[in-house]
């Protein structure tokens, strides 16, 4: 699950409004799904995730936080985009591997000043999202890198334990 404080992060560099409609590629548990649905009331947002047990703690996850503005789409990116509305924000979380292809199929469907938010942890993912949002001519591409370390009780004493750092890579569709 993407830690709350990295959430908070990704869902400011998308600049959601009440009706965006959303795609969530690599949804994982659905934590960013769900958020950005109560951020958007009125819009909609497709959680694409290719795990079947993922799949099922989105869902149960949506109905826990009432959103009925989230379909949850089983498959693999970018196969599973296939007849997806056209997205006005698109958070990948998790690309498989496929990130080049995934944005061969985001970028002719995200909307004219869509944004696109890419979450990395690992250093390929990073310098092939940086390298893909330059190819595609994305404008005002930002790359926050966020740590969270939180205390941890460790007997009567507390220590710091540091989670892995996260690579956000966004940008807006000229």
């Amino acid at each position: 699950m993407t830690k709350s404080e990295v959430r908070c992060v990704t869902l400011a560099k998308a600049r959601l409004d009440d009706s965006c409609l959303i795609w969530d590629i690599g949804a994982g548990t659905g934590s960013i799904s769900i958020e950005a649905a109560l951020a958007s009331v009125k819009g909609k947002v497709y959680a694409i995730e290719r795990e079947a047990e993922a799949v099922e703690l989105i869902q149960k996850n949506s109905e826990l936080f009432g959103t009925n503005n989230v379909t949850v789409v089983r498959g693999t990116a970018p196969e599973a985009l296939s007849g997806l509305p056209a997205p006005d924000r698109v958070f990948i979380g998790g690309s498989g591997g496929n990130l080049r292809e995934i944005m061969e199929r985001v970028f002719p469907k995200l909307a004219r000043g869509g944004r696109i938010v890419i979450n990395a942890v690992v250093l390929e993912t990073f310098i092939e999202a940086v390298e893909t949002v330059q190819e595609y001519g994305f404008t005002g591409v930002d790359i926050t890198q966020v740590s969270v370390t939180k205390t941890a009780d460790v007997g009567r004493v507390h220590m710091f334990k540091s989670h892995n750092p996260v690579f956000i890579i966004s940008g807006e569709k000229p």
